[in-house]
């Protein structure tokens, strides 16, 4: 308390009821695989961001042959992302000064990684502001000699990142189907594969770009057929634009002249149910991303939105209410916690990342003594429960029609 040794007026600042939580960056993709060349060496190891594609062409090189990566990390940029971090897949000779082209082929674990070293999926750990992952040169490694893949490669590699997205908590995985298949064909792998995770989305077929290398004093060809998932990514960020509850759908993929293969409604059917997200060609609508779902088989986390939306809600509540650890944890500090966490969901509400005519019916928050007991605050725990009503998108939108006779009949 302060002492006032004169007469006058005096002003003291005190602490609000209540402080901000700022909402974290939900758009932050992450991509691991080969680049044309490193980067500076003052630059260091592990996880590397770029914001634009002239920064990235600084760093890592152009375009190259044999690998994705630069052309989903294009195709990111120009779907509308703003961040990204690039994880370079050390080369198998050790000489990363190399072009890609002379280093291949290198084995899946180098996709997968070592945290302590920052190396593959797992040195993403550091990068904590990543919300999207993708590998798009997994189509490298586990592409054999005859053209053929290697599912036991595929699958490992995709499970290892969906396990990593999973420990993280707060970011997706987004999924590329094998190449040249079939919708029968990727149903039955996704079948055997087996993978189940609110934490992944999954996307077919193939895309057709064009090839930046080609010439016309070259044989290269014209266009390229290349895993979605950068373009994807970057199709993500574009929709975070409305919000973050937005599914990231019913949208045109930039840079998708053609598809591999082009399904009809029929054969999405098969395939919508168990999570494969379609990409189809829609005439002169373009080719569009209609498929909106999670590898889940909880119909809670069936849609991808919603798991994006509470994983933007609990990283930001994390990081809003550092405040309250350590404060006296008694009913003033409840009300206050109480109000912060009010005030964040309201805002998120009014935007429309909740269903509900009032915000009543969107969410709640509760923190008094119910949630606190006093054994609970003897062991130095303070609860604060919150549920939320998120909004869904309308997969399936039916019209009801019929003949009417009119008004008189």
């Amino acid at each position: 308390m302060a002492v006032y040794q004169a007469p006058g007026v005096y002003i003291e600042e005190v602490e609000g009821g209540s402080r901000p939580i700022q909402g974290v960056a939900t758009a932050v993709a992450a991509f691991v695989g080969f680049t044309e060349k490193s980067p500076p060496e003052d630059v260091g190891t592990g996880p590397t961001l770029v914001t634009n594609w002239s920064q990235y062409e600084r760093m890592f090189g152009g375009f190259v042959e044999g690998a994705v990566l630069p052309h989903a990390v294009y195709g990111y940029f120009a779907n509308g992302g703003g961040r990204a971090y690039i994880v370079k897949v050390p080369h198998l000779d050790g000489a990363d000064g190399d072009e890609t082209r002379n280093a291949l082929p290198v084995a899946a674990d180098d996709l997968i990684g070592n945290e302590a070293e920052r190396r593959g999926i797992a040195g993403l750990a550091v990068a904590e502001d990543v919300t999207m992952v993708a590998v798009p040169d997994l189509l490298t490694i586990a592409r054999g000699a005859d053209d053929a893949v290697d599912m036991t490669t595929w699958n490992g590699v995709q499970t290892a990142l969906i396990g990593h997205c999973e420990s993280q908590k707060d970011r997706m995985a987004i999924l590329d189907s094998p190449p040249g298949m079939s919708p029968p064909q990727v149903q039955a792998w996704r079948t055997e594969a087996g993978l189940d995770s609110a934490f992944a989305a999954l996307y077919y077929p193939y895309i057709k770009i064009t090839n930046p290398l080609a010439r016309p004093n070259n044989e290269l060809p014209k266009m390229l057929t290349i895993p979605p998932s950068g373009h994807l990514a970057g199709l993500w960020a574009r929709t975070d634009g409305v919000g973050v509850w937005k599914a990231p759908a019913n949208e045109v993929l930039r840079g998708a002249l053609d598809l591999e293969y082009k399904m009809t409604s029929g054969e999405q059917e098969i395939l919508n149910p168990i999570g494969i997200n379609a990409i189809r060609a829609f005439g002169v609508r373009g080719i569009r991303v209609w498929g909106a779902r999670t590898l889940s088989s909880d119909p809670l986390w069936r849609y991808l939105n919603v798991r994006r939306l509470f994983n933007y809600i609990e990283d930001s509540l994390i990081g809003g209410t550092q405040w309250v650890v350590f404060e006296a944890n008694d009913a003033n500090l409840w009300a206050r916690a109480r109000r912060t966490v009010n005030s964040f969901l309201l805002g998120l509400w009014r935007a429309g990342a909740m269903v509900g005519a009032t915000p009543e019916a969107g969410f709640y928050v509760k923190c008094d003594e119910e949630t606190n007991p006093r054994e609970s605050v003897d062991e130095g725990r303070l609860v604060i429960e919150i549920g939320v009503a998120p909004v869904k998108p309308a997969e399936f939108v039916i019209i009801r029609i019929a003949q009417w006779a009119g008004p008189g009949a």
